[in-house]
């Protein structure tokens, strides 16, 4: 499983035996769970107005925080497309998997330095967090865009007869061309109704040039047949293909045009290659960033309501545990008994809702014990923002 229980409990005669009677009730025996100390250093205590504030600030912090780490993975896994089973290898904090760096989490003492008030710690991850949440949409709006007008082009380069470019099917042998009089037009003809075609083609219109009619390309369904009539036979020879379910193409050979739009897909093409190798570098680091700061405000929010809950000075061990699908409901009872005489009220609550088939306590619910829960799965696969419109749309929503 990737989620994760941080837990906090008050200090006994030690932290140590704090520790020991947790693990004690939970892997000795019943193998609830996989459990971890969580090493939270001296921080500064402040007053406890401060602290009081400063939790309901964390609270908004952590979601924030969270939401940047979501869509900083979400769009690794966009960016990379085709390599999405290489995206979980790109999703690393500090180097290492995010699992290893939770389970062996250390506060970074150089970026969120111990001396600093809690305030202004939280400040410094809410600046750092912001640029990263603000360079991210630049970034992927500026990529999105090119991405964006490359796939426009190619979807013109493929796709049905009817709709596709043409560009790269016809040459310019295929036209008659700088002819006062004449004119050769393309027409799209169902597959089953080739024989139609050469049968009636040049009795359309008037002056329809005989034989004229050659097939340049086909697809599963269709043929595109070059055929040359004189330039006052146009609409008549338009409407009759109509009448008949023969589609003549709006298309005038123009060199320098097509030249134009096989420049642009190459220059595009080229561009995104360019920009892709450094976004990918930018979305790695930066991930790591965001879920480093996302694990230290875990840290804080436990330490503030820790000194909240349990008092001065302040005493109490943070564990992190790894649950066991299958024994969730059992290791959230384990723990209602062992820490129930910290908040009888709490576990009252607890007592008579595990009672009601169904309910199930989210993170926000309040246990005898602190408590936050922390989920490494943060890529959403059942609706990936695929593409501009709907990523940008998640920034505005």
């Amino acid at each position: 499983m990737t989620e994760f229980w941080l837990i906090s409990a008050p200090g006994e005669k030690t932290c140590q035996q704090t520790w020991d009677k947790m693990m004690a009730a939970t892997t000795r025996t019943n193998n609830l769970s996989t459990n971890h100390k969580f090493s939270i250093p001296d921080l500064k205590v402040g007053t406890l107005d401060v602290l009081v504030g400063l939790s309901d600030e964390l609270a908004k912090l952590d979601s924030f925080v969270e939401s940047v780490v979501k869509k900083v993975a979400q769009y690794m896994a966009d960016v990379l497309e085709d390599s999405r089973d290489k995206v979980q290898e790109n999703l690393l904090a500090n180097g290492v998997d995010l699992v290893t760096y939770i389970t062996r989490f250390q506060w970074d003492m150089a970026k969120y330095p111990i001396k600093q008030s809690l305030k202004n710690i939280s400040e410094i991850i809410s600046k750092q967090v912001t640029q990263i949440d603000n360079d991210l949409k630049t970034r992927a709006s500026a990529y999105n865009s090119l991405k964006g007008n490359l796939q426009n082009l190619e979807r013109k380069n493929a796709g049905s007869l009817l709709t596709r470019s043409l560009a790269d099917i016809v040459k310019k042998d295929d036209f008659v061309l700088d002819s006062e009089y004449l004119i050769t037009l393309l027409a799209v003809v169902p597959k089953t109704a080739y024989p139609e075609w050469q049968k009636t083609y040049e009795t359309l219109a008037e002056m329809v040039v005989p034989r004229s009619s050659n097939l340049l390309f086909e697809d599963n369904d269709s043929g595109l047949f070059s055929v040359t009539l004189f330039r006052k036979a146009i609409d008549d020879f338009k409407h009759k293909a109509r009448e008949n379910k023969f589609t003549v193409r709006d298309f005038q050979y123009n060199e320098e045009e097509m030249k134009a739009d096989k420049e642009e897909m190459t220059r595009l093409s080229t561009d995104k290659k360019k920009q892709f190798g450094p976004l990918v570098r930018w979305l790695k680091v930066n991930f790591s960033e965001a879920f480093i700061a996302w694990i230290h405000i875990k840290a804080l929010r436990v330490f503030v309501e820790s000194v909240l809950r349990y008092g001065l000075p302040v005493n109490f061990q943070a564990m992190l545990l790894q649950p066991n699908k299958k024994t969730m409901k059992r290791l959230r009872e384990v723990l209602n008994d062992l820490y129930k005489h910290l908040d009888s009220s709490a576990a009252a609550i607890i007592d008579s809702a595990m009672d009601i088939p169904g309910l199930n306590l989210s993170q926000q619910e309040y246990y005898p014990y602190v408590y936050y829960k922390i989920e490494c799965n943060l890529l959403d696969l059942k609706s990936q923002w695929r593409f501009q419109g709907k990523f940008l749309f998640q920034w505005k929503s």
